[in-house]
């Protein structure tokens, strides 16, 4: 009753300023777009932006790609830039090198790397060193794309990660993207270079949605091939991946982080040229190094990099052996439970960390 009273005592404007109801304003909702859809996007906006762009493939066209990732390009655009080929990687890989070396921009899409083996002469041979073997005469601007790495129950000889192989080669630039971002800003700056680029994109990414910030969806927007994201900054451990394992080295690093370990997770996007640096200098800040790749070990992406922090100024930070997380030396298996035996998963992760640390 004391308190009714003393609220009819205050000033009239007080009283409503309390009888008020208060609204919360929340952020609006991040626009959510798909890594296929991202590809879609970003190859859809060079198509339009310069016409010697086109796409060529097994089942691009009609059928909207074998992952629908060119879906809706076709009836754009028409037969004469969105091609269907037959199924020959070794024929249509090499009308595709002709034509970049005749002046047009091809992305070469093949349904899968592993089929990639079949035109690999092509790849490595025509369009790889061409521009050396002309002493800068003649370019070769084409991207090669496709799904690369471990998929899901379709065994040994469609579950390889071809970022050694290709990383492996002078004359090609690869690049691996994770999330929608990546994946647009990496295929656009692929098409608009003029030296080959490998896109090696993951069949499991392809319907997962991520955030696209605003700058992603401008049309202008490119991600420059070469440079390394630091996707969560730490001052433990340094850890490395590309493509998607980046994600499970992003969930490791929340476990952890509830034991106070803070990991800096960085994300490639680039496997040729390797963006060192950006290593290097979170190495030296954490003094310890984990790298994470689903691919096999030997003579690997993590093998790579560990060799470089070996020769360069970094390695003299580091308070432990640098330790590789990659996929099992074995043709991948057919069954479920071996298979999720043979490629990294978060938990890997983790013991790798805590082994580096000692904890």
């Amino acid at each position: 009753m004391a308190a009714v009273s003393a609220l009819v005592q205050r000033p009239l404007r007080q009283v409503s300023g309390l009888l008020k109801r208060r609204f919360h304003r929340t952020a609006p909702a991040t626009l959510q777009v798909t890594v296929r859809d991202a590809i879609n996007q970003g190859m859809d906006e060079e198509l339009e932006r310069d016409e010697r762009v086109f796409l060529l493939g097994e089942e691009v066209a009609q059928y909207d790609g074998a992952y629908k990732v060119s879906r809706g390009l076709w009836k754009k655009y028409g037969d004469k830039r969105i091609i269907d080929t037959p199924i020959s990687e070794m024929g249509f890989a090499g009308i595709a090198v002709g034509a970049a070396m005749a002046g047009l921009r091809p992305i070469c899409e093949f349904m899968t790397f592993n089929f990639s083996m079949q035109a690999i002469d092509q790849v490595i041979n025509s369009a790889a060193k061409t521009y050396y073997m002309s002493a800068g005469l003649q370019p070769v601007p084409i991207v090669f794309r496709g799904p690369n790495g471990a998929s899901a129950g379709v065994a040994a000889q469609h579950s390889q990660c071809f970022a050694a192989w290709y990383g492996h080669c002078p004359g090609l630039k690869v690049v691996s993207p994770w999330n929608a971002e990546d994946a647009k800003g990496l295929i656009k700056s692929a098409i608009r270079d003029n030296n080959p680029v490998v896109v090696l994109e993951n069949e499991l990414m392809y319907g997962v949605p991520f955030e696209f910030p605003a700058e992603a969806q401008s049309k202008d927007f490119l991600i420059p091939i070469g440079k390394a994201k630091i996707e969560r900054q730490g001052t433990h451990i340094t850890v490395v991946s590309h493509s998607r394992p980046v994600g499970h080295c992003l969930e490791a690093a929340t476990v952890l982080s509830k034991e106070g370990v803070e990991c800096e997770v960085i994300n490639l996007r680039t496997i040729r040229p390797m963006d060192i640096e950006t290593i290097e200098a979170s190495v030296m800040k954490t003094n310890h190094l984990v790298t994470v790749e689903g691919g096999w070990p030997q003579f690997g992406v993590g093998a790579e990099i560990c060799a470089r922090i070996m020769e360069g100024p970094a390695f003299n930070f580091l308070d432990a052996p640098a330790v590789r997380v990659t996929g099992a030396d074995v043709p991948m298996p057919y069954a479920k439970i071996l298979e999720d035996n043979s490629v990294p998963q978060v938990k890997d992760i983790i013991f790798a960390i805590k082994k580096t640390l000692n904890i």
